[in-house]
């Protein structure tokens, strides 16, 4: 059942909406107690789908996976203290998105939904791509023409249409909504299955830390889907009575773009109107993040914060992550910049374990890392990252 958190109103699951008419996006609510047998996770398939009993409203026989989830969690050495990467960068298409879309397509194939429309800067578009192609679902994803040239290729090598949009991030959006009156809207920012997959990061870490959990939790934040879905994995534990206390979430945004962070510095419950700039981080490029008012109280219940970084601090912070043997895309590299922020004004003490969430891979983002390195190093070749011979 959907259910509008402003208006109280209850909707089915097969209604045509795709958010409550007062504009309010939808949560998912459902009846059954979550448990989580470890006996039986631990000899199950190494995917999101382990956590069985806590993934609710899906028939087994319409359980759509490619392998997602089980990502390692690596110890490192950053900026002189230990910590401990979730590489979610190594999913099957590249992101943690993978998560939200093997439950989100799951659910549809479930509602007999044949052709779906979606927007995106890039990795959640190549995700619901690749679940559709598997799936037999006919996908159209709507881009902003600035997405990386890798992300494009590989949204259309798996056979869904792409629609470039010139503009922002936002005119994306809109333009995705006016095409989606025909069709259904699968929007991962939007629809709330998206988020019951994404909860099972949560779960993981608790399974690798041998049913622990850690003191901090550091994400990248544009939407804030891996904030929201942290939260309700960890709080999902704390009901069962798995763990006793949930970590701190910290939410790292760039600077260029950050209206949850406005909001967070000045108090305020709702994202702030902001003027957003370019930034190398186009993944979580999110001028009006949908589910901000979700976001905020998140960090605030957690004890966490929302802190922002500037370009220079993401460009410092990529190569030394990569260096470290971490091949990730810009946008992860926002939230190891915001980690050295909280290191220097001691917000995270050196006895405390931290997790690191790697969210997508450096592969996508091949052209903007090239131009990145050519910058730094002065050379002026740039054949080896010239995507004019990508027709796109």
């Amino acid at each position: 059942m959907f259910y509008c958190s402003h208006c109280q109103k209850y909707y089915p699951e097969d209604t045509h909406l795709w958010r409550c008419n007062c504009g309010t996006p939808f949560s998912y609510l459902y009846s059954e107690q979550l448990s989580f047998p470890k006996e039986k996770i631990k000899v199950r398939d190494n995917t999101i789908w382990r956590y069985w009993e806590a993934l609710t409203g899906v028939n087994k026989e319409n359980i759509t996976s490619l392998g997602e989830g089980m990502t390692p969690l690596i110890p490192a050495l950053l900026e002189g203290r230990k910590i401990l990467f979730k590489l979610e960068f190594i999913s099957p298409t590249g992101s943690f998105k993978d998560r939200g879309t093997s439950f989100f397509i799951s659910k549809l194939k479930g509602r007999n939904i044949t052709r779906v429309i979606e927007d995106s800067s890039g990795n959640a578009g190549a995700s619901l791509a690749a679940y559709c192609a598997y799936s037999g679902i006919k996908c159209e994803i709507y881009v902003p023409e600035y997405t990386s040239a890798g992300k494009l290729l590989q949204i259309e090598m798996y056979g869904a249409k792409i629609k470039k949009i010139s503009g922002s991030r936002e005119d994306t959006s809109i333009a995705a909504i006016q095409a989606a009156r025909e069709h259904y809207y699968a929007s991962h920012n939007w629809n709330p299955y998206f988020l019951q997959g994404i909860k099972t990061i949560a779960f993981e870490i608790w399974e690798q830390l041998l049913w622990q959990v850690p003191d901090n939790i550091i994400v990248p934040a544009g939407q804030g889907s891996l904030v929201l879905g942290c939260h309700l994995g960890f709080n999902e534990l704390k009901t069962a009575g798995e763990i006793k206390k949930v970590p701190r979430i910290f939410a790292v945004q760039a600077a260029n773009c950050a209206p949850l962070y406005q909001a967070f510095y000045h108090g305020l419950s709702d994202p702030v109107k902001i003027e957003k700039k370019e930034t190398m981080a186009e993944g979580i490029s999110s001028a009006f993040p949908i589910r901000g008012r979700e976001v905020l109280s998140v960090i605030r219940e957690s004890n966490g914060e929302i802190i922002a970084v500037e370009e220079k601090e993401i460009v410092n912070s990529l190569p030394k992550v990569i260096k470290l043997g971490f091949y990730i895309e810009p946008t992860s590299a926002v939230a190891t910049a915001g980690l050295a922020q909280l290191f220097s004004k001691n917000i995270i003490k050196e006895t405390e374990s931290t997790v690191v969430i790697l969210t997508g891979s450096g592969l996508k983002a091949t052209d903007k890392i090239g131009k990145l390195t050519q910058a730094q190093t002065g050379n002026k070749d740039d054949s080896l990252f010239d995507n004019t011979s990508l027709k796109i």
